[in-house]
């Protein structure tokens, strides 16, 4: 089987094109992984955070070539590439700090003389399969931590994104990190299948579908597993909001990289008197999005997904307020669309299409407001905006998202920070900060006692 990438804009660009390693391929490099595994746990903290912090280095000596081939594979406007390439090199920075962080903690003995403490050690080797919407920043946040805490790791990134997960493998060995520490192994759902059914730890970013059934197996084995799975993210707009500034953050959030973010924003809720203002607002924001903002969508079947869903809620008695049209150019572009009266039910309401496509929605008050947000089985990140720091709060204790933005779009990640979502969007632990560094470690209850010769 042949694994092939291609330009979203320009089809006809063939980025890269490599065989599938099959399973065997898979298990033969999870055993190299786990036989280095010890060895870079023994190099001790100072070899670890040296290691990350060349990659930080080689990621930023080459940023523009990495940037450059974002744009080509995956269709990301230039911009957000170098954004995402400084953010890659930041996370490799951040986390080789974290090998010199406590692992564990001393306490006093209930009674008599003694040690005991805790230890939080590594699980071996880190399963990670990565999706193509950030080719070089998701299978860095995965990988990073797991190798800062003495893990070692192997990616399969998803296809689309095979170019930019290869040529992060040849600047970790630019770095000199060693042999069979960090692999990456291109791929698709055989190779996937294998790796879930191989790593001591796992980790995984992607579909619903697929993700619940790298839950399945991998808690099976009795293994610890993270699934960031995407969400269906709304933005409140409260009637005190600066709605010309709100249009302005939930436009970038809808179009911004074609929609193609976890955290976009696919459902705008107009609260009271708000809604006719935003309404014309982001109507008008919408319309001047040009390619430096959105770009194509990542192939031809996510472009029909997208439009057939616009065709089936008109169909439905939906109406289109701005785009709703393919222009008529090579590549996979989609106009950023807002729709209204979408029905409750309906797809676009109540799926991830994952492209810049929005739906608006009205809500009388604050309450009916956050009941339509909480109203999803997947929510990751949600943005409310208003000047009234009590209205704020309130929604902030009510929302079901993982990630709650006020006055900013819902599209934005710390990498400091945790990062997960809440009901179907993500299971286990979170990702990013310090939460990754417990999730790719166990912890051990260590007592030493005297042993009679003292």
């Amino acid at each position: 089987m042949s694994i092939t990438s291609y330009n979203p804009a320009d089809p006809a660009d063939l980025v890269v094109a490599v065989e599938a390693p099959g399973a065997e391929a898979v298990r033969a490099a999870v055993g190299r992984a786990r036989a280095a595994q010890a060895g870079w746990l023994a190099a001790g903290a100072g070899a670890r955070s040296a290691a990350l912090g060349r990659i930080a280095e080689a990621v930023e000596a080459h940023a523009e070539e990495l940037a450059a081939l974002i744009v080509r594979e995956v269709g990301k406007p230039l911009a957000e590439a170098r954004g995402e390439v400084a953010r890659t090199a930041a996370i490799w920075r951040y986390y080789a700090q974290a090998p010199y962080e406590p692992s564990g903690a001393v306490h006093e003995t209930a009674a008599g003389p003694g040690l005991l403490l805790t230890r939080r050690r590594p699980y071996g080797v880190a399963g990670l399969i990565a999706p193509w919407n950030f080719p070089l920043a998701i299978p860095s946040w995965k990988a990073a931590p797991a190798l800062a805490v003495g893990n070692t790791a192997v990616l399969k990134p998803a296809p689309e994104a095979t170019a930019c997960a290869l040529r992060l493998a040849e600047l970790t060995a630019l770095a000199s990190l060693p042999e069979d520490v960090f692999t990456v192994l291109p791929g698709g759902a055989e190779e996937g299948v294998a790796l879930v059914e191989a790593a001591d730890v796992v980790s995984f970013t992607g579909s619903t579908g697929v993700g619940r059934a790298v839950v399945r197996a991998a808690t099976g084995r009795g293994v610890p597993v993270q699934a960031e799975l995407g969400g269906l993210n709304a933005a409140l707009v409260l009637p005190d909001a600066d709605v010309e500034l709100a249009a302005g953050h939930i436009a970038a959030a809808i179009a911004g990289y074609a929609g193609q973010k976890c955290t976009a924003t696919s459902r705008v809720i107009a609260v009271g008197a708000a809604y006719a203002p935003l309404r014309e607002a982001l109507v008008k924001a919408l319309a001047t999005v040009d390619d430096s903002v959105c770009g194509p969508v990542v192939n031809e079947a996510a472009r029909e997904r997208m439009t057939g869903a616009v065709s089936s809620a008109v169909e439905a008695g939906a109406s289109v307020l701005v785009g709703g049209r393919v222009p008529e150019r090579a590549g996979w572009y989609v106009e950023p669309t807002l729709l209204a009266d979408v029905p409750d039910q309906h797809p676009l309401a109540r799926e991830e299409f994952f492209g810049p496509v929005a739906v608006l929605h009205a809500a009388a008050d604050l309450d009916e407001a956050i009941a339509l947000a909480n109203d999803t089985p997947h929510s990751l990140a949600t943005s409310v905006h208003t000047r009234s720091l009590d209205a704020a709060l309130a929604a902030a204790d009510r929302l079901d998202a993982g990630m709650i933005r006020v006055n900013a779009p819902s599209s934005g990640v710390d990498f400091h920070l945790p990062f997960g979502g809440t009901k179907g969007a993500s299971h286990g632990e979170r990702e990013q900060g310090r939460a990754a560094l417990e999730f790719y470690t166990v912890s051990r209850t260590v007592s030493v006692l005297p042993g009679g010769g003292l």
